[in-house]
């Protein structure tokens, strides 16, 4: 049985770039078959023959999905946290990028983590190297790692961006968690919803039409929303999906974005909900931004860009520029209570007067982090009754405007 065919290209120890075609079992041979002649495999394609004109059609789904969807948090955090093991380890970086390409699950992820490397190997800084794929690393990343090589600090940069990508991901699963319930339960309403109104509805109608009755102006109107979706049920999906679209390009703005995150801010519970997320974010990424030895103003600028809500990505952008004047980080935070509680100013003052201000935010941000945990575990509870009043208000709504007529008619027999 003749082996398979991979066109490959590999770097060569002084970062020139080779391209070319060998036979090999698989792609983990081929790299230790030119590993033993000083190249670095890159990428490997296995060429098959088949399809027209020797054209291949034989596709991986799980590979195409992977190429299609972003690299994962859960990823980036594995890279940082184990490149940081090997690299404290004594290993070298190159070496340790080599290993973390071949253990990385994600093709995607795998050939950028290569192709870093190859910039590393032809001489380019790790950071400079990240900072080409800052769509996929972020600016926090990025100028962590710079300052980490800086500094001499490396090792230590990347643990404390682990830690941060981790409770990051954590608190995003347990808000994500918490909003599931609801939206859950307000799709099926929908859902129970429409079918009625299709198939329960015009039968009814029907029977109210032979009973001849005057029909109560709520009745009416459930009636026109019945024969909209029966008679134009494409028309009404294709308007839904234009409606949700152009919500979708709105929030894309920055004017839509601003004005959809201050409703945000202002919605019961879940207003509270992403004021301490976001705070939570603020305060980690801040804390560990100045532990890794990058000033304040930059700190301020890298930690706007990493927040989600408009809000606090001003608040900080603005902060980052009083700084510059000469202004105390709590004195500028004070000018924005509705995003920072009086706890944060107090807490911020006292970190800035002993010198501990980043030990001071990280506990801010451990607080934060704990009362969202508390919160997302309450939802459930909180949400249960306004849910349950919601389901039967809509549902009371319906039975009152299509029975009362018939109930009427039958009373005046």
């Amino acid at each position: 049985m003749n082996m398979p065919i991979f066109s490959y290209s590999a770097a060569e120890r002084g970062g020139k770039i080779v391209k070319g075609e060998k036979e090999a079992e698989n792609d983990k041979i081929l790299a230790s078959q030119l590993k033993s002649q000083g190249l670095f495999l890159l990428e490997a394609n296995e060429k098959k023959a088949g399809g027209l004109g020797g054209l291949n059609f034989n596709v991986n789904v799980q590979e195409l999905i992977s190429w299609i969807k972003p690299i994962s948090l859960v990823d980036k955090m594995f890279f940082a946290r184990n490149l940081a093991v090997m690299v404290s380890a004594g290993l070298s970086l190159t070496r340790a990028l080599d290993a973390l390409a071949e253990q990385t699950s994600n093709p995607k992820f795998r050939k950028i983590i290569s192709e870093v490397n190859a910039q590393v190997t032809k001489g380019k800084s790790f950071a400079d190297s990240l900072k080409l794929y800052d769509k996929v690393f972020g600016t926090l990343f990025t100028n962590m790692v710079e300052v980490g090589e800086t500094t001499g600090k490396l090792s230590l940069v990347l643990k404390l961006l682990a830690s941060q990508m981790k409770k990051d991901y954590n608190i995003r699963k347990r808000v994500k968690g918490a909003m599931l319930y609801p939206a859950i339960i307000l799709i099926a309403l929908l859902g129970i919803g429409a079918l009625m109104m299709i198939y329960v509805v015009p039968t009814l109608t029907s029977t109210l039409k032979e009973l001849n009755v005057t029909l109560p102006f709520t009745t009416q109107i459930i009636i026109k929303i019945s024969d909209l979706l029966v008679n134009y049920s494409l028309l009404v999906f294709l308007a839904l999906a234009l409606m949700v679209f152009g919500f979708w390009r709105i929030l894309k703005t920055r004017r839509g974005k601003e004005v959809f995150d201050r409703s945000v801010i202002r919605a019961p519970v879940f207003g509270s909900l992403v004021k301490k997320f976001n705070t939570a974010r603020f305060c980690r990424a801040l804390a560990y931004l100045i532990t890794a030895g990058v000033p304040i103003v930059r700190a301020l600028e890298i930690t706007s860009s990493v927040l989600g809500s408009t809000l606090f990505q001003h608040a900080a952008r603005e902060a980052s520029k009083e700084i510059q004047k000469g202004k105390q980080l709590n004195a500028i935070l004070a000018v924005y209570p509705k995003i920072f509680p009086s706890v944060i100013i107090q807490m911020v003052q006292v970190g800035e007067e002993t010198g501990k201000l980043s030990s001071m935010l990280l506990r801010l941000a451990i607080f934060f982090e704990e009362d969202v945990t508390e919160t997302t575990k309450n939802l459930s509870t909180i949400i249960e009754p306004i849910l349950m009043i919601v389901i039967g208000a809509a549902v009371g709504f319906f039975a009152i405007s299509m029975l009362q007529p018939i109930y009427s008619s039958l009373g005046n027999i």
